[in-house]
C-alpha cells in the first residue's frame, strides 16, 4: 500500500518548483495505523512540508495532517530527519493556489510580529480563573491577566518554552511571550467576541 502512495507523489523536480517558507505552525498528525501525534512545521510549499514530530512514520507512508490557519493536507513520508520527517502534499492544483496563498499570509504575519501586536483589544474576563493543559496533558490552574480575540496574557507558576502547544480553558494556541508572573498566548485561530464571552464569562 504504501509503494503505491508513493507512485502519485510529486517527483523532485516538481516539487524544485515551489518556494518554502519558514512558518510557526502547530498540527496535528495520523499515522497509517491510525494512531495522532503533536507536530509543527519546519518549513513548507505547496508541494511538500517539513514537520517536527516525535514519531515519523515509515518512507512511503500516507499521512493526514490537520495543520492551525491551514486545515487538512495528505501526503506520503518522503524524508525522515533527526527531529521529524519531510512528506509530500497530494493536492489539486485549485488547493496547492490556496496554500500558497495561506504560506505567503503565515509568512509576512510572523515577519511582521503579528501575533504580539495589539489590534485587537484586550479585556479582562469575568471570571479569570481557567485551566491550562500541556500538549503532554498536564494540567495547571491560572490567572487572566487579559485575553483578546487573538490571545491572552496569564498568571501562572509554570513556563513552558516558547512555541509550546497549550490550551487555555477550550482555546488552543501557543506560548509567544515569557514575562515576570506568567505567559502570554497566542490562540490557533481567531476567536469570535461571543465565543470568548461563552468561554470566560464564568458559571
Amino acid at each position: 500500500m504504501a509503494l503505491a502512495a508513493i507512485k502519485v507523489a510529486p517527483s523532485q523536480a516538481e516539487r524544485r518548483n515551489f518556494q518554502r517558507v519558514r512558518v510557526k505552525v502547530y498540527g496535528r498528525y495520523m499515522l497509517e495505523d491510525r494512531t495522532e501525534h503533536p507536530c509543527q512545521v519546519i518549513d513548507m510549499s505547496p508541494g511538500d512540508v517539513a514537520l517536527r514530530a516525535n514519531r515519523p512514520g515509515e518512507l512511503g507512508e500516507k499521512v493526514i495532517v490537520y495543520l492551525d490557519h491551514i486545515g487538512r493536507i495528505e501526503g506520503v513520508v518522503t524524508r525522515l530527519l533527526r527531529d521529524g520527517f519531510a512528506m509530500t502534499i497530494l493536492a489539486s492544483e485549485r488547493k496547492r493556489d490556496k496554500l500558497a496563498a495561506q504560506l505567503t499570509w503565515l509568512a509576512n504575519r510572523h515577519e511582521l510580529d503579528l501575533p504580539e501586536d495589539r489590534r485587537h483589544e484586550r479585556i479582562t474576563p469575568r471570571n479569570p480563573l481557567s485551566t491550562l493543559r500541556l500538549d503532554d496533558g498536564q494540567e495547571y490552574r491560572c490567572r487572566i491577566i487579559d485575553l483578546s480575540l487573538s490571545g491572552a496574557a496569564i498568571e501562572i507558576e509554570v513556563k513552558p518554552p516558547l512555541g509550546a502547544a497549550v490550551t487555555l480553558g477550550a482555546m488552543r494556541g501557543r506560548v509567544v511571550r515569557h514575562f515576570e508572573d506568567g505567559v502570554a498566548i497566542e490562540f490557533a485561530m481567531l476567536q469570535r467576541e461571543d465565543t470568548l464571552a461563552a468561554a470566560f464569562s464564568g458559571n
